[in-house]
């Protein structure tokens, strides 16, 4: 299965800046303070792929 959602915060962070293409570059720097300890509120991002489908199938998500 696909991951489409990465967490950040709270001491549970998915993806570094390095995650640029995959998460945008808000998510993937969002990502990397959260992992340098810098205090970030807990939260997720939605990949870039989740939000290309969205576009393009009438406002849906991906079934998975």
């Amino acid at each position: 299965m696909t991951k489409y959602v990465y967490e950040f915060g709270g001491g549970a962070t998915d993806g570094s800046a390095k995650d640029k293409n995959l998460l945008g570059g808000k998510g993937a720097n969002l990502a990397e303070m959260a992992s340098l300890g810098l205090p970030v509120p807990p939260g997720f991002t939605l990949t870039t792929e989740v939000c290309v489908h969205y576009n393009e199938n009438d406002k849906t998500y991906p079934a998975d």
